[in-house]
C-alpha cells in the first residue's frame, strides 16, 4: 500500500518520507476549486511552484508528486517549471475525456511519471478507453470532487453505490496500478479505514492519500511528533491492508456490505440535515 501526503513544511516532508510516506504531495491546483468546493471544509491549496523546490531540497531521496491545475493555456509552462524544480510525478486533475488526458501525456512526454486524477463522472466512465489507448502507469480516483460531479451527498458514496467496480476492474485487467481517495487513522474517520481498506483490497487499489485528520493538520514537525506516533499510525494502516489481503472473497464481500451500510448511514444523516436546513429556511 502506497501512501501520499500533502506537505508544506520541509521538516515534516523529510520526516514523513523517512517514516512511511511514499509520495510527498505538493498541490498547485487552484483554478476552479473555490467554485466547485465553495463552503466546504476541504483542502484548498495556497502552495506555489517555489514549494516544489522547497520539498525537493528537504527530501532529496523522496518521491515528489506535484498536482498541477486542470488543462489551460499555461499548462506547458507549469509542467516545465514543476519538472525543472524536481517533480518525480505529475498529477492532472479535473479532466473529462481520453483526448484531454492524451494531450497531457503529449505535453509531459517521458520527463516525469503521469498520475491522472479521475474526479469527474465522464473520466470515470472513460477509464476502460484510457486503459486501452494511453500508456497509463498509474491513476488515482479522487472521491471529493467526484461525488460532487455525480451530485451525491457523501464522498464515499461512489464506493457504496458500486460506481467504482467496473472502472477498477478495467484497470486490474489492464495491469494499471491505482489508488482511491484519502484515509484517516485506524479506527477513526466518518468511515473507518478498518472497513475502507477492505474495499481497497477488493477493488484492487494500492494507494491512498493520508487525510488532514490523519496528522491533525500539524504545522510543524514538533507539533506532529507531540500529537501522534506517526510511523506507528502508518504501520497500523499497512497492517490492516495486509490483513484484508489474506481474506477470501466471501470475507471481502461481507466487508463490502458492512462498509456500504456505514456509508449509507452517513448519506441518510446528510440528507436529513439538508432537509432540516431547507425547512428552517422556509
Amino acid at each position: 500500500m502506497q501512501f501520499l501526503m500533502i506537505v508544506d513544511d520541509p521538516d515534516i516532508a523529510r520526516y514523513a518520507s523517512e517514516n512511511g510516506v511514499d509520495r510527498l504531495f505538493v498541490d498547485l491546483e487552484y483554478i476552479g476549486k473555490d467554485v466547485r468546493q465553495k463552503g466546504m471544509a476541504t483542502w484548498k491549496s495556497k502552495q506555489t511552484l517555489e514549494d516544489v523546490t522547497k520539498i525537493r531540497e528537504a527530501a532529496p531521496e523522496g518521491h515528489v508528486l506535484v498536482r498541477i491545475n486542470p488543462l489551460y493555456d499555461g499548462t506547458k509552462a507549469e509542467l516545465d517549471e514543476a519538472i525543472a524544480r524536481g517533480a518525480d510525478s505529475i498529477m492532472l486533475p479535473m479532466f473529462r475525456t481520453t483526448d484531454e488526458l492524451a494531450r497531457f501525456f503529449d505535453l509531459l512526454g517521458d520527463r516525469a511519471e503521469a498520475l491522472p486524477l479521475v474526479e469527474t463522472n465522464d473520466a470515470l466512465q472513460a477509464i476502460p478507453d484510457m486503459v486501452e489507448k494511453l500508456p497509463l502507469t498509474g491513476l488515482h480516483i479522487g472521491l471529493n470532487d467526484l461525488h460532487l460531479d455525480l451530485g451525491l451527498d457523501f464522498m464515499f458514496q461512489p464506493i457504496a453505490d458500486g460506481l467504482l467496480d467496473a472502472p477498477c476492474a478495467a484497470m486490474r485487467a489492464g495491469g494499471v496500478p491505482f489508488g482511491i481517495g484519502g484515509i484517516a487513522r485506524a479506527r477513526e474517520g466518518i468511515v473507518s479505514p478498518d472497513y475502507l481498506l477492505g474495499e481497497h483490497v477488493r477493488l484492487g487499489s494500492s494507494a491512498a492519500i493520508l487525510s488532514r485528520t490523519f496528522h491533525r493538520e500539524a504545522q510543524s514537525l514538533a507539533d506532529l511528533q507531540n500529537n501522534m506516533d506517526f510511523p506507528g499510525e502508518v504501520a497500523k494502516l499497512r497492517a490492516i491492508y495486509a490483513a484484508f489481503q489474506t481474506q477470501d472473497a466471501d470475507a471481502l464481500e461481507q466487508n463490502r456490505k458492512d462498509t456500504s451500510s456505514r456509508i449509507n448511514d452517513v448519506v441518510a444523516l446528510v440528507r436529513k440535515q439538508k432537509s432540516d436546513q431547507g425547512q428552517a429556511s422556509t
